[in-house]
């Protein structure tokens, strides 16, 4: 029996990539990679010469059967994605629910992926939290954020530059415009950035200052109304005391 191994690749620093994480990519028979034009730049990097398959949300479901069996007859497979962990909004789920299910081991490396550190650098409660990853672009969006409305967790989305000023918007209207947010844009990369503020602070910022990069946006869970109650009695005395 062979072994799937899903394998972090750096989200932008080419140092993040373990140690493990290039050892088993030299030591496994097969790579599957979501693009391998991305991916072999990062292979040559590191000086790994494997044997590279293209494997992506569009071949997918043609391509599971195969690897699966070469997994049954002994071989070790690796995953990677462009960037981060697969699974993670890109692919991996279908091949390892595949692989789980004809009795296949699966281990997932742990390593790069956006949303951990944009949420624990965000000054945001990240002891609970929600991932939403990438909101649907047209059908089923507004009843997604809907559904979000009185979310008590903090939410993590992952948006695209031509979408952050439009995603900020409608978090305006479904969160309200006090609610706290943290863009944080370009992970792990030289132009790394976070801009905290409120939804209105934030949204005005990205108004004037054109959004670049891959971004994680991280808002803040809905109050109970107790604890608007205490911050509210903190600022007043807060106040008194200037």
């Amino acid at each position: 029996m062979g072994l799937l191994y899903v394998v972090p690749t750096p989200v932008g620093n080419m140092e993040d990539m373990t140690l493990r994480a290039i050892r088993v990519l030299r030591e496994a028979d097969l790579i599957l990679a979501e693009d391998t034009r991305t991916s072999s730049v990062l292979l040559k990097h590191f000086d790994i010469h494997n044997q590279l398959m293209s494997h992506h949300k569009f071949n997918e479901h043609g391509t599971a059967a195969a690897i699966v069996d070469r997994l049954l007859a002994g071989q070790t497979v690796a995953l990677i994605s462009d960037a981060g962990t697969p699974g993670i909004s890109d692919p991996g789920f279908f091949l390892v629910r595949e692989a789980v299910a004809a009795g296949v081991e699966v281990q997932c490396l742990p390593g790069a992926t956006a949303f951990v550190p944009a949420l624990v650098s965000s000054g945001l409660p990240d002891d609970r939290f929600c991932f939403e990853g990438f909101l649907p672009q047209k059908k089923g969006r507004q009843t997604r954020l809907e559904s979000l409305r009185d979310e008590p967790r903090t939410m993590v989305f992952y948006e695209s530059p031509y979408r952050v000023v439009k995603t900020l918007q409608q978090f305006c209207e479904v969160f309200g415009e006090e609610r706290r947010v943290s863009c944080c844009r370009e992970i792990s990369k030289v132009h790394e950035e976070s801009v905290r503020g409120t939804l209105a602070e934030v949204l005005a910022h990205f108004l004037q200052t054109e959004p670049r990069g891959e971004f994680v946006i991280v808002v803040a869970g809905k109050e109970k109304a107790k604890e608007k109650e205490k911050k509210k009695d903190n600022n007043h005395k807060k106040n008194e005391q200037l």
